[in-house]
């Protein structure tokens, strides 16, 4: 068996996801001269490709759907220069030290690229339940994001799943679209912080929320042509139900509504930076530097820079990851630069004292 490293195929930038922010970053770079890579992951396009009318993205009075905003914009960075390739990362390591050092990328192919510089733009995946009929029904009646897709659900019956700070922000958005907004927590206890349940328990007295404890959605039904007609759920008076089915106290009833958004958190994609000593937050969001006048996207790796939902966990919205993607590239273009100087006075260093030995 061999043991030879393989050949890197050496790039300037790469941006690691295709999402809003990565392709953002890729427009910039582009722009820059900064000939970007951009490495697609195993979701192209990024959780944009699950939204069906996308209406708050500045610049389309008449909405957008996810799909077209996305393979618009991968037209306009390809347009610029930036070359996209399907490609899932495996692990970023760094090699090498001063004006030599670089990132060494591994794909889950085992196809390896060298770069000057990585943009992490690889977003964050909303977790699910994984039960029948989200796969069919996500982007249509389902959603994860209710200040995305709550103002498509007026006057219906919607249902927030989750019992965390997420869920009480999405319930109580909710209330200005939903006929009534149910939220189904499968404890007793919310862990979300006293200021969130005291707003929700406000609309709990006004009638606009009304909370389904100790229990939990098991499946979705309905059709991509009507949306979420209704849901099976079960419940338990000692809470956490699905692990109780055999319990004579757990009961399965079916429950009308015209829309489910889940808020059991968000997963960062992060795990290929495991290896790089990146500092990230208790729950894997890239941690970045801020600052005044630029930098704002810098990690404490050198020549790494994190946008969009791999940083951001409050927004989390396609403008605000667009921004960022925007300042990543500027960012990593002032490192290229500065990079570019630096290798360049190696060299004339280099000559010199070639020039010298010769004497």
């Amino acid at each position: 068996m061999s043991t030879e490293t393989p050949a890197a195929d050496h790039r300037r930038l790469v941006i690691a996801g295709s999402g809003i922010a990565g392709l953002s970053a890729a427009i910039y770079a582009a722009r820059s001269n900064n000939e970007p890579l951009v490495l697609e992951g195993d979701e192209p396009g990024g959780q944009l490709t699950l939204t069906t009318d996308v209406e708050n993205y500045p610049g389309f009075p008449e909405g957008i759907s996810g799909p077209d905003l996305i393979n618009e914009m991968k037209t306009q960075a390809e347009k610029f220069g930036t070359e996209i390739e399907n490609g899932v990362l495996e692990d970023v390591t760094v090699d090498g030290e001063g004006a030599d050092r670089q990132f060494r990328i591994t794909l889950s192919d085992d196809t390896v690229y060298t770069a000057d510089a990585v943009i992490a733009a690889s977003g964050a995946s909303a977790r699910t339940l994984g039960i029948p009929g989200e796969d069919e029904l996500m982007g249509w009646g389902l959603s994860t994001c209710a200040t995305c897709d709550g103002a498509f659900f007026r006057d219906e019956e919607i249902i927030v799943v989750g019992g965390g700070d997420a869920a009480m922000e999405e319930a109580h958005f909710l209330t200005k679209f939903a006929s009534t907004v149910y939220i189904v927590h499968r404890r007793e206890e919310f862990r979300a912080e006293d200021v969130w349940i005291d707003r929700v328990m406000e609309k709990v007295d006004a009638g606009e929320i009304e909370i389904m404890r100790n229990t939990e959605v098991t499946e979705l039904h309905g059709s991509q042509e009507d949306g979420i007609d209704h849901v099976t759920m079960v419940s338990n008076p000692e809470g956490h139900p699905t692990e109780k089915l055999d319990d004579p106290e757990t009961e399965e009833f079916e429950f009308d509504a015209g829309a489910v958004f889940y808020a059991i958190g968000h997963t960062p994609n992060t795990d290929y930076l495991d290896g790089i000593g990146v500092d990230t937050d208790d729950d894997g969001y890239l941690i970045t530097e801020g600052g005044r006048g630029g930098g704002q996207t810098n990690t404490g790796v050198d020549g790494l820079f994190g946008a969009g939902d791999v940083v951001d966990f409050h927004y989390q919205q396609a403008a605000t990851a667009a921004g960022m993607g925007v300042q990543a590239a500027l960012d990593a273009d002032d490192y290229l630069d500065e990079l570019d100087r630096k290798q360049a006075a190696a060299a004339t260093d280099a000559s010199a004292a070639a020039a010298e030995s010769d004497d």
